[in-house]
C-alpha cells in the first residue's frame, strides 16, 4: 500500500516538461525585427526614400506585432509555471524532504528493518523503483525551472530589441513625412482643387453629407485602376489594427456607423490598399484629418482619424503609398522595456474609421478587405 501511495504522489507532479513553441516564436520574431531595424536605417539613405520606409515601417509593425504576440505566449507559459509550482508547494516539499533523508541515511542503517530481512529486502525494492522516479521528477523540476530563467532572459532581451527599435522607427517616421513633402514628380488629375470642393467643405455638417458631395461633384480624376471590382475580398486593410466595430455596429453611445472602426498603435503608418487619386485630405468636422480616395470610377475609400495626412488632392498614388500617420504619443523605450518585460501588450490608443462607397451607398468593407487574425482581435 505505501509503494503505490509513493508512487501516486510522484506521478501527481505530472510529466516531464513539453517542448512549448511559445519561447522559439518569440525569439524568431526578435530576430526578424532586429532585421527590420537595421532595414530601418538603410532607408533613411535610399534613393527612393518613399517606397524603402514606407516598406520598412511597414515590416517594423508587422514585425512588433509578431513580438508582442510572442511576448504575450511567453507570459503565459511563464504564468503557467509559476502556478504549477504555486498549487504543487506542499508536494514538491514532500518530494525534497524525502530526497534530502535518503541521501542522509547511511546504507548500513537502511538494512535494519524491524521486520528482519524480509522487510529490509521489500523496502529496497521500494526504493529501487522509487528512486529513479523520485531522480525523473526532480529532473523535470530542474528543466521547468531553467525555462522559467530562459523565458525572463528573453523577455529582457526583446526589451533591449523594442527600445532599439522604437529610436530608429521614429526616426524614420520622420523621413518618411519629409521624403513625401519633398516630391514633386507624382502625377495629378488636375492642377488645382476646385472653387466647389471648397465650398462643399464649408457647408458640411456630417461625413456622411460630405461624401455624398464629392460623389456628385464633376472632376477630371478618373481612375487610375480599371479592375478595382475584380480585387473585392482580397484587399489589404490600410493599417496594422484590430476591429473594433464592424459595419453598423453600436458603439458605447448607441451610434451605428457604415463602417469599420480599427484600434490601432500610436504613429501607425496607413497606405492606401489600391491604386487611387486623392480627393480630398485634410480636417473634416470633429473627425481629424480626413482622407478621400478614389480607386476607381465610382468608388470612394474614406479614412477619418489620422493624425498626420501627406499628400495633396488630385495626385495619383500607387497601391500601398503612404496616406499619412495615426495620432498619439508613442511610448519612450524604458517604457517599452518595462512592457516587454512583463509580457504584456501595448494599449492600442488610436482609431481609424474606414468606410467604403460605392456611388453613393457604404458598403461593408468586410466584404472587400481581408481580414486577418490581428485585424479580428
Amino acid at each position: 500500500m505505501r509503494r503505490a501511495l509513493v508512487l501516486a504522489l510522484l506521478l501527481a507532479f505530472g510529466a516531464a516538461r513539453a517542448e512549448v513553441p511559445a519561447a522559439e516564436a518569440a525569439r524568431a520574431a526578435a530576430e526578424d525585427l532586429r532585421g527590420t531595424i537595421a532595414a530601418l536605417d538603410a532607408a533613411r539613405r535610399a534613393s527612393d526614400r518613399v517606397a524603402a520606409l514606407t516598406a520598412t515601417i511597414g515590416a517594423y509593425e508587422r514585425g512588433l506585432a509578431a513580438l508582442r504576440e510572442g511576448l504575450r505566449r511567453v507570459a503565459v507559459r511563464e504564468a503557467e509555471i509559476a502556478t504549477g509550482f504555486a498549487a504543487r508547494q506542499e508536494e514538491i516539499g514532500r518530494l525534497l524532504a524525502v530526497m534530502a533523508a535518503i541521501e542522509r541515511t547511511d546504507a548500513p542503517l537502511m538494512l535494519l528493518h524491524p521486520e528482519g530481512a524480509l522487510g529490509a529486502a521489500r523496502t529496497g525494492m521500494v526504493l529501487s523503483e522509487v528512486t529513479p522516479a523520485v531522480q525523473a521528477r526532480a529532473d523535470a523540476l530542474g528543466a521547468e525551472l531553467a525555462e522559467l530563467a530562459g523565458l525572463r532572459a528573453l523577455q529582457l532581451g526583446a526589451a533591449e530589441t523594442l527600445a532599439a527599435g522604437l529610436a530608429s522607427a521614429q526616426a524614420a517616421r520622420t523621413a518618411l513625412s519629409q521624403a513625401v513633402a519633398e516630391r514633386t514628380d507624382l502625377p495629378k488629375r488636375y492642377l488645382e482643387e476646385p472653387a466647389e470642393l471648397q465650398a462643399l467643405l464649408a457647408a458640411a455638417e456630417t461625413l456622411d453629407g460630405f461624401a455624398l458631395g464629392l460623389a456628385d461633384m464633376e472632376q477630371d480624376i478618373g481612375a487610375p485602376m480599371a479592375d478595382f471590382a475584380g480585387a473585392r475580398g482580397g484587399l489589404p486593410l490600410p493599417v496594422l489594427g484590430t476591429v473594433l466595430r464592424r459595419m453598423n455596429e453600436a458603439d458605447a453611445a448607441g451610434i451605428r456607423r457604415p463602417g469599420l472602426v480599427l484600434a490601432t498603435e500610436p504613429g501607425a503608418l496607413v497606405t492606401t490598399p489600391w491604386a487611387a487619386t486623392i480627393r480630398y485630405r485634410g480636417p473634416l468636422l470633429d473627425y481629424g484629418n480626413v482622407m478621400i480616395v478614389e480607386p476607381a470610377t465610382g468608388y470612394l475609400l474614406v479614412l477619418a482619424g489620422l493624425g498626420t495626412v501627406y499628400g495633396e488632392t488630385g495626385e495619383v498614388l500607387a497601391a500601398g503609398a503612404p496616406l499619412g500617420l495615426m495620432g498619439g504619443d508613442l511610448p519612450d523605450a524604458a517604457d517599452f522595456g518595462q512592457w516587454a518585460q512583463q509580457g504584456g501588450g501595448a494599449k492600442r490608443s488610436e482609431t481609424l474609421y474606414m468606410e467604403l462607397r460605392q456611388g453613393k451607398v457604404p458598403v461593408d468593407p468586410a466584404v472587400w478587405f481581408t481580414m486577418t487574425r490581428d485585424s479580428q482581435g
